[in-house]
């Protein structure tokens, strides 16, 4: 009997699959089926949830299937994530006569994405305190002391790990090795040794022009082949988020978020203000922060359901070169500097929200010194963080460690770190976005009457 009901899920997905192509194929926009499948997924889910138990033998059976379909199609998109990068970098870079304009945006992207992890450490810790958050209040049950031992397990692994260190891990010894994604730090890895490519053509020029011509008709081809890729990829975005968060409502310990709902609730009130102040940042530079909404929806959609910025760079820098007039080198430089440095929500607010929470449990006193030494570690630990599920974990060790608070009250969190970390995620992309609007208004790479466009182009992905 269980069989049957195990195929009846699968069959119930396929049918709703079909209904968004159906919706495809009536040229239904985007962004229409992306926030249909969310809504679909979500009832799917639900559904599933009251039906089965979450950890029933059904629902496992069912989501392998469902995982097929989600989880392949996040596979999909990070088999690209490395080499879109790459290609487009070095075309980018390639294009600009000179490196001084690179290194103002490389700056610029920089300086925005750290600045705004500051803040939104800040941030955080205002809601853990506006809502007297305490780790000593939490009930720690087997797993939660399970998840705190193996954190504990990990801290050798990133103690006493130091800025220059950190730095130094992202200069690539072997590159190659790095375009596996082997590292935390591989996609920065990536990029720096694409930017050498990209300068050393500009230096070629000066030397042999017509090998440099040889390299870039190479280049230019190689990339054009790439962006198809994403093409046909980003065109299953609506299927893959329906069975994404279909798995996610259908396997989620509703329980254990009832009993950490005080934290989830902070968590989400941070992250909300903190996205407020993105707008606001927009707005300060005289851009309007509505636009920016109705143009982001696609990449903020699948964040949220992938739990993984390295696999929304695809839809990120589509959106960022179409939708709001950024030019490709700043989209691609951001999108990918995003991923993995300065991520608000997983290596500000959450970090800095545990820190904390825990602090009282090891006696430390929360006053202006500890907020002011955990808002500059919060900010300098945001290099390297990995942007793949998990980034947060390795964030917070770092800022734990460094406190010298006790790493293993981390793992009181576990039954809400999938619900958490979708906004999270959300957040960290939206950053990375603002990061490149903002750096393209100021270096002159942003297409203003693209960004103030009150039309919202489709993604040419979304074109059957």
């Amino acid at each position: 009997m269980g069989t049957f009901f195990v195929i009846l899920n699968v069959v119930v997905l396929l049918g709703l699959a079909a209904l968004l192509f159906f919706m495809q194929k009536r040229h239904v926009s985007f962004s229409k089926r992306v926030f249909t499948a969310l809504g679909l997924g979500i009832l799917l889910g639900g559904a599933l949830q009251l039906i089965y138990n979450a950890d029933s033998e059904v629902i496992s059976k069912s989501m392998d299937w469902y995982s097929l379909l989600g989880n392949g199609y996040v596979r999909l998109l990070q088999m690209i994530v490395i080499p879109l990068v790459m290609v487009s970098i070095i075309t980018a870079i390639m294009n600009i006569k000179g490196g001084k304009k690179l290194g103002k945006i490389s700056a610029s992207v920089l300086l925005t994405l750290v600045l705004t992890t500051a803040i939104a450490a800040a941030v955080g810790i205002a809601s853990a305190t506006a809502f007297g958050l305490n780790a000593g209040d939490l009930l720690n049950g087997q797993e939660e002391q399970d998840r705190g031992a193996a954190l504990e397990s990990r801290l050798g692994d990133v103690e006493g790990l130091t800025l220059p260190q950190q730095i130094l891990s992202f200069i690539p010894t072997n590159p190659f090795e790095d375009m596996t994604g082997a590292r935390p730090s591989s996609t920065l890895a990536v990029v720096i040794f694409s930017a050498f490519i990209g300068l050393a053509v500009l230096g070629l020029d000066r030397k042999n022009a017509q090998q440099a011509e040889t390299f870039r008709g190479i280049v230019n081809a190689v990339h054009g082949v790439v962006m198809r890729i994403v093409t046909m990829i980003l065109r299953i975005t609506p299927y893959g988020i329906l069975a994404l968060i279909a798995k996610m409502m259908a396997t989620t310990e509703w329980s254990g978020i009832v009993r950490l709902g005080e934290f989830v609730i902070a968590s989400y009130v941070a992250l909300i203000v903190m996205f407020v102040i993105h707008l606001v940042i927009l707005l300060v530079f005289g851009l309007n922060p509505v636009t920016y909404l109705k143009k982001v929806v696609s990449p903020l959609v699948f964040a949220f359901t992938s739990r993984s910025s390295a696999a929304t760079i695809p839809l990120n820098i589509e959106t960022q070169r179409k939708k709001l007039g950024v030019s490709e080198g700043v989209a691609n430089l951001s999108a990918s500097f995003g991923a993995t440095i300065g991520q608000n929500g997983c290596a500000g607010i959450y970090p800095a929200m545990l820190a904390v929470m825990i602090a009282p449990v090891a006696n430390v006193p929360i006053d202006l010194p500890f907020i002011l030494t955990l808002i500059a570690v919060v900010a300098i630990s945001s290099f390297g963080v990995a942007g793949v599920g998990g980034g947060a974990t390795f964030a917070a060790l770092i800022v734990l460690s460094t406190m010298n608070l006790p790493v293993a009250l981390a793992g009181l969190l576990i039954a809400v770190e999938p619900l958490i970390d979708m906004g999270r995620t959300a957040l960290n992309v939206n950053d990375s976005m603002v990061a490149g609007v903002v750096t393209g208004k100021v270096t002159g790479e942003l297409d203003k009457d693209v960004y103030d466009s009150n039309d919202t182009p489709e993604l040419e992905a979304a074109q059957a």
